[in-house]
């Protein structure tokens, strides 16, 4: 077991959050990370409440949280879901200030999903309790930032304007090596998407599971073609990473001209690839860690290779494993520093 700020504050056995992935983290899957030890959150994506009331029920009692695009999110269907008593509610890809004081007054926590310093900024005055550093190598929608380099910035960031916030990882964690190294890095934890996409319990269709099973990180790209297909409005600047196919080889050139009405057929034609799992005629939604990804699991199987394997990693490593900060105390058996971070490192 690994315990961090991240656990504890949230009642797990596992720093694992599970990313709220639009139309693909059901309820199920949802379910099975929370009961598993990890944080499950529920895809709220564009705001479809009949789907959230039914994948809801499909968690089965599990305490999960829920996840909103942000600019397609209403105050209403918020204060529906707030009513449910989730754990947790994480907005992404817009101001999260007009949602915020709901949240809060509801006693929820409330993450915020950032791929930017400013977006830290902004998230933190809305009274954020976590933040998601997420890079440019996660699958779905994001900017241009590796996670590599962001972490440890808004690690900083969070040093030295709100040391209780925490932090997670995101994008291109598909196994214990990159929860070590993000803990490393000076997260508390980590938000997994690509990984939980390849769960039994996911939300996709088999045949982009074989898809995905056969491709590398090389594999992937990012566009706005699958937006345009589906006539959404995506603030710039973010795009949408998939795995590349014939579809997105045709289109990527001019996704705009997708949204043509002489196009309809084609708009028609992609949506059944998409729900046939025909990965060459559609546009699987897949993060560069698909080269890291070489089975189907159960989410709960998922979530305990993360902590077994990183433990290894950490306990093996001759680097040492102190967060952010000053004045923190060295894992569990751990030489003394020369200098202490802030924060309590992850104890193995």
């Amino acid at each position: 077991m690994i315990e961090t700020r991240f656990t504890r504050a949230f009642g797990l056995h596992h720093p694992v959050a599970l990313a709220p992935m639009a139309g693909v983290t059901g309820g199920r899957l949802a379910g099975a990370v929370a009961r598993a030890g990890g944080l499950g959150l529920l895809g709220g994506g564009y705001g479809e409440a009949d789907w959230i009331a039914r994948e809801w029920a499909l968690a089965g009692g599990a305490p999960i949280g829920i996840g909103f695009i942000t600019w397609r999110l209403t105050a209403s269907l918020l204060a529906q879901c707030l009513e449910r008593g989730p754990r947790a509610v994480m907005l992404s890809f817009g101001d999260p200030a007009p949602f915020a004081a709901a949240i809060q007054d509801a006693g929820v926590r409330l993450i915020c999903q950032c791929q930017t310093l400013d977006h830290a900024r902004a998230a933190l005055d809305a009274g954020a309790m976590t933040l998601v550093a997420q890079g440019a190598e996660a699958g779905g929608h994001g900017q241009t930032r590796g996670t590599l380099s962001l972490v440890p910035e808004l690690a900083d960031l969070l040093a030295a304007r709100a040391p209780e916030t925490l932090l997670l990882a995101a994008g291109g964690i598909a196994d214990g090596r990159g929860l070590a190294a993000s803990l490393m890095l000076g997260a508390d934890g980590v938000l997994v998407g690509s990984r939980f996409w390849a769960a039994s319990e996911a939300l996709v269709p088999p045949g982009f599971h074989q898809a995905a099973l056969e491709a590398g990180g090389d594999a992937t790209l990012r566009s706005s073609v699958p937006d345009a297909v589906r006539g959404l409005d995506w603030p710039a600047p973010f795009t949408i990473r998939t795995l590349a196919s014939a579809f997105t080889d045709r289109w990527q050139a001019d996704p705009q001209a997708l949204r043509a009405p002489a196009q309809a057929a084609t708009r028609t034609a992609w949506a059944n690839a998409q729900a046939a799992g025909d990965a060459a005629n559609g546009t699987p939604v897949a993060g560069e860690a698909v080269g890291l990804i070489h089975d189907i699991a159960p989410a709960a199987e998922i979530v305990a290779r993360l902590t077994a394997e990183a433990m290894t990693r950490l306990s093996s490593s001759s680097v040492q494993k102190y967060p952010r900060g000053e004045g923190a105390q060295p894992p569990r058996g751990a030489d003394s520093p020369p200098s202490a971070p802030d924060h309590p490192a992850p104890e193995v």
